[in-house]
């Protein structure tokens, strides 16, 4: 692996996705699950300099040391920082001075990497602050999508943007697995996170799973059908949350003259009824599936079948709480605080999405999240 070309290479995505904001986009937190695109770019920036350039590169001076404080997202070990809910009030430091220092530790990295002056364990946290700012891509494009799709005006990202191309399945027909013994988790060469691990067994058994994503006219059979009234789909916190927030539609979906729309990164469009259905809360996952007189597949149910359909449209909620698998254990200092501490009260996603950079996922790949989040580019596939 060229460690310098990676470098280069995941910096500019970072910097291409961001091309088409405003100064005034950089800012904007909507809600707390949201971080301002400036936050972004500074926390994977400071991501680098904290764990590679500051305790490995001899000589190297910190940027400004106000920004460990500012840009620290959750690391107890580091120390102190702003709290998530209050990323939309940091005026300062300002984009501008934001970009100074990302091109400032670029400098120093670039020098860093190219001084070959590296153990083992360098690179691997080299490689993992990679990995780490394609997650804060995948993120950012997600930010973006909910501060300009809650701005009245339904702005557009961009009208150059590309959604990547995804073959649907032209076969209809139910995958099956026979019951058995079959391993799940990370083996092999190359990345992966540490909650991949460790390779273990599993017993499943027998079970169906569907070769093709939900479908947003499929979904929209559900609402018409009065699936968000109808208390008997529901988990109880699931429809606490429907009634609470007053939730009738997948997020972006919006009745006009009785005609759905949505936002899209090219702006406000009519619904296109055949595309995946996107958006939608483990709840609302769950919801569907017992009104289809199905069920959510688990994570390794997911795992063992994927080889047998396309995947990566849409991140899938599966039926699995997030857990250590046997044998985890967190790594030492502030890097064993990167997965671990949050396998409490979230669900598995599986796959990966539009916004997930080139080769980021693979099949082991556990992405988690809280089972009422639906910012994210989330999909449903039926299992029975």
């Amino acid at each position: 692996m060229d460690l310098a070309d990676c470098y280069k290479k995941v910096r500019a995505r970072t910097e291409a996705i961001c091309a088409p904001l405003q100064t005034e986009d950089y800012v904007v937190q909507p809600v707390v699950d949201v971080s301002p695109p400036k936050w972004h770019i500074g926390h994977t920036t400071w991501f680098f300099e904290t764990f590679i350039l500051k305790p490995y590169f001899m000589g190297y001076q910190e940027f400004d040391p106000n920004y460990n404080y500012v840009f620290n997202s959750y690391y107890e070990t580091v120390g102190n920082r702003v709290i998530r809910t209050d990323r939309g009030n940091l005026s300062r430091p300002t984009v501008v001075d934001i970009k100074l220092y990302r091109k400032y530790v670029d400098d120093a990295m670039q020098h860093f990497i190219a001084s070959g002056d590296m153990s083992d364990e360098v690179k691997e946290l080299l490689v993992l602050g990679f990995n780490h700012e394609e997650q804060h891509q995948e993120l950012l494009l997600t930010d973006i999508k909910y501060i300009l799709g809650n701005n009245p005006l339904f702005p557009a990202y961009s009208h150059d943007y590309v959604k990547p191309k995804f073959e649907e399945p032209q076969d209809s027909a139910w995958v099956k697995i026979n019951e058995g013994v079959y391993e799940v988790g990370f083996n092999g060469e190359g990345f992966s996170f540490d909650n991949e691990l460790n390779r273990h067994k599993v017993y499943l058994n027998a079970f169906e799973i569907s070769p093709a994503l939900v479908t947003n006219a499929e979904y929209l059979e559900f609402i018409e059908a009065g699936g968000y009234h109808d208390f008997r789909h529901w988990h109880a916190a699931g429809w606490d949350w429907v009634n609470t927030n007053k939730v009738d539609a997948p997020m972006y979906w919006h009745l006009i003259d009785d005609e759905w729309h949505y936002y899209t990164f090219h702006g406000f469009e009519p619904l296109h009824l055949h595309e995946a259905l996107c958006h939608i809360s483990y709840y609302e996952a769950y919801a569907y599936a017992s009104w289809k007189g199905m069920r959510l597949p688990t994570e390794f149910e997911w795992e063992v079948a994927a080889t047998q359909f396309n995947w990566g449209s849409r991140w899938e909620w599966t039926e699995s709480s997030y857990l250590p698998y046997p044998g985890f254990a967190k790594a030492p200092g502030a890097i064993g605080e990167y997965n671990g501490k949050f396998m409490v009260g979230q669900k598995v996603l599986r796959g990966a999405s539009e916004a997930t950079p080139p080769n980021h996922s693979r099949i082991t790949y556990r992405n988690f999240f809280q089972p009422e989040l639906r910012w994210q580019f989330t999909g449903i596939r039926l299992a029975k």
